[in-house]
């Protein structure tokens, strides 16, 4: 039987790739739905190519535009609106696999939904993890979802580990996420106050959107990708390990209790976690190219640099803090980086602007017990780092 599938954030990266993987392989998937922010031309080029059942855009107007133009077009997909659709999607009787592509903590509720209507969830939104954390996972347990991380580097980890998962804890010593260290490794510390928003986002490796290529350039990324480790595969915050790999060749590995360590090596394309995921345990052509071993040359290693990466330092100190601090890191970020992106602060201010925000939103018992108090904490945390960056931007 085919996958209904639901993209959620089909007009980004990982969702265009992940349409590229299903148009290789039609005998296997329904495009049930599809779903964006804000880009109605984009959003409706996808509709008319795929003619799924339901669109969604997150407002009403947007709705409204998308409507009208596949109308013009013939194409009789149902336009709907807003955050509550994307919950009733992800938990549609209809909808057999997830694609959760949404960028932040947006994408918590359809995610947490997904999980409990028990469907096939691929996550590619970090943030459902870093803002829910056991909620979520609590979630996937209860519904008896399939958790598939498409984050390459958790996928990486992932193919490097036998399919019962209840043997995982006792194999695993720790894991090595693997880091480019993005556009800036070699730059000196010093010197980046004046850098730019185009520079941050000319990522050497992967083609990626403007805000994820700033947390490449900051190291954020990593960091959150730490604190989604943690959760994903079930292990200590110290178990938990980042390595500077410049070529992103090896994807991340797996250190077990007897030393021995599992690499998952590819090229950087992130059509083959997505075509893992879909088919997850089957393996099918992903489009990417294969890895040119002769052609290669070195594959070379370096500890990430505090002084010129500090935000990545910040996942440990989030997990050691109260239940629901994740939440506030992430949320200061995505205000730090959206004020870099429109020029309101320097490239160093993201890292104050997410630190001092941690140290100044203390979360309290309750804040990381449900979604409505996890997004109140997550409220907070935004007014706090508006207000620092607006006392940088003075």
């Amino acid at each position: 039987m085919k996958q209904r599938l639901l993209v959620l954030g089909a007009t980004g990266s990982i969702g265009a790739n992940t349409l590229d993987v299903v148009a290789r392989h039609p005998e296997r998937f329904d495009v049930f739905a599809l779903t964006a922010h804000s880009q109605v031309e984009l959003l409706a080029a996808q509709c008319i190519r795929w003619r799924p059942r339901y669109a969604v855009l997150g407002d009403a107007a947007g709705a409204a535009a998308l409507s009208q133009q596949l109308v013009a077009q013939g194409v009789r997909t149902e336009v709907l609106s807003g955050p509550q659709a994307l919950v009733e999607l992800a938990a549609h009787p209809e909808v057999t696999t997830v694609m959760a592509a949404i960028v932040g903590a947006a994408g918590l509720a359809p995610c947490i939904a997904a999980a409990r209507a028990g469907k096939r969830l691929l996550l590619a939104n970090k943030e459902a993890l870093v803002v829910g954390g056991g909620l979520f996972m609590d979630a996937v347990r209860e519904g008896g979802a399939s958790l598939m991380p498409i984050d390459s580097e958790h996928s990486a980890i992932f193919q490097c580990l036998p399919e019962d998962r209840s043997t995982w804890r006792e194999r695993i010593d720790h894991i090595v996420l693997t880091a480019s260290g993005g556009p800036f490794r070699e730059r000196r510390a010093d010197s980046l106050a004046d850098v730019t928003p185009e520079q941050a986002c000319a990522h050497p490796n992967w083609v990626m959107g403007r805000k994820i290529s700033v947390d490449s350039a900051t190291m954020m990324n990593k960091a959150l990708e730490v604190i989604e480790a943690r959760w994903l595969f079930d292990l200590a915050p110290e178990q938990v390990r980042v390595v500077v790999h410049p070529q992103s060749v090896i994807h991340s590995m797996v250190v077990c209790r007897d030393h021995s360590v599992l690499a998952q090596l590819g090229t950087p394309d992130m059509r083959v976690p997505i075509a893992f995921g879909l088919t997850f345990p089957e393996r099918v052509a992903s489009g990417a190219e294969p890895l040119d071993f002769a052609g290669l040359g070195a594959l070379t290693f370096e500890p990430a640099d505090r002084l010129r990466f500090p935000g990545l330092y910040l996942a440990w100190e989030a997990l050691a803090a109260p239940p629901g601090s994740t939440a506030v890191l992430n949320a200061a970020n995505e205000v730090a980086v959206a004020a870099f992106l429109d020029g309101e602060i320097r490239f160093p201010d993201i890292h104050r602007v997410n630190a001092q925000t941690l140290e100044a939103v203390r979360p309290v018992s309750g804040d990381a017990a449900s979604i409505e108090s996890l997004l109140a904490l997550d409220a907070r945390a935004r007014q706090r780092a508006r207000a620092l960056v607006e006392g940088e931007a003075k």
